[in-house]
């Protein structure tokens, strides 16, 4: 299995499934992502046909951008409403809520690394058979919470479980888990599993090169405000879909404990400098969309950036506007 051939990047929140990823970006990740990146502080309604031009500009057709939609609202990930002629669609609460604490860990994942305490957290479980739903709903939280298996039934994290996270495992497979926090004992044998053995250390560098490659020549065309507005929220819609995925991928140990030359910083800006770059660009876009579709202006539509993730954006917490032009 290569590292993104993931089951599960993001997991499943109760009440809602949100959608596997998967090799390349799905529809309805793409949606989501789109959603949560100009309507997560307010969880602002857009119409349905907006959304579906911004996914048929992603390269998703009209009827599968339409289908996207429906399947969300079933899933429970999406709300709609009427108003007038249009149908308006937003994300539930229970989905703002887990997107923003999932938005939190992408920032933070790789600023946490030098804080290590040399402990590391075990999580141990054991599910019966015909527990398959369980069981895959299970890994897909803790490979979201950065955790990876050392052993199929025992996964391993340097940093320390949530409290939050202690109760969505709880909810997930009740008695079925036990966490342990502890310091890794030297057998010196020669058949002796790391912890460090847990992660595809070489694949991951390469995710990494090929990350680092694919956006570093678009950083020039970012600064001199040449990115027009639907190649801003196509490519903030990608960046933000690749780099999460490095959650699951990267140990996030200090860099000193890390193979020589480890690119997690460098990848770290990078995404950075792409997503926070391109957020005015791609906030007009969206904005002028809404407005055509509509015909007025939608102030609730909103962007926020990397540091706005690491401290929380919460629904309701006050957006980042773009100033309303005269």
């Amino acid at each position: 299995m290569t590292p993104f051939d993931l089951d599960e990047i993001l997991p499943d929140f109760e009440p809602v499934r949100l959608p596997r990823r998967q090799n390349g970006n799905s529809p309805q990740g793409l949606a989501v992502t789109l959603l949560t990146d100009y309507t997560l502080r307010a969880r602002a309604r857009l119409p349905s046909a907006a959304i579906v031009a911004l996914l048929v500009e992603s390269g998703v057709t009209p009827g599968g951008a339409r289908t996207t939609i429906s399947r969300l609202a079933r899933r429970g990930v999406l709300d709609s409403s009427r108003q007038g002629r249009h149908t308006f669609y937003r994300l539930t609460q229970p989905t703002a809520i887990a997107l923003a604490i999932g938005g939190e860990a992408i920032a933070a994942f790789a600023t946490r690394a030098e804080s290590w305490d040399g402990r590391w957290t075990l999580i141990a479980f054991s599910l019966p058979k015909g527990g398959d739903t369980q069981r895959r709903a299970l890994r897909g939280r803790l490979r979201w919470l950065g955790y990876a298996p050392l052993y199929d039934g025992l996964w391993v994290s340097p940093h320390r479980l949530p409290r939050e996270a202690v109760a969505a495992l709880s909810e997930i497979a009740p008695g079925a888990t036990t966490v342990f926090r502890a310091r890794q004992v030297d057998l010196d044998m020669a058949v002796a599993r790391e912890p460090l053995d847990a992660w595809e250390l070489a694949s991951t560098v390469h995710r990494y090169e090929s990350f680092v490659q694919r956006w570093s020549p678009l950083l020039p065309r970012i600064g001199s405000g040449d990115v027009g507005g639907a190649e801003a929220v196509r490519a903030r819609t990608e960046v933000m879909d690749t780099y999460r995925r490095f959650i699951g991928l990267d140990p996030c140990l200090p860099m000193r404990l890390m193979p020589a030359g480890w690119p997690r910083e460098h990848a770290r800006e990078v995404f950075v400098a792409v997503y926070d770059g391109l957020g005015q660009p791609a906030l007009r876009h969206v904005s002028d969309l809404v407005a055509r579709v509509t015909g007025s202006r939608q102030p609730d539509i909103t962007i926020h950036t990397v540091a706005d993730m690491l401290t929380g954006v919460l629904p309701g917490s006050g957006p980042t506007r773009m100033p309303t032009p005269p």
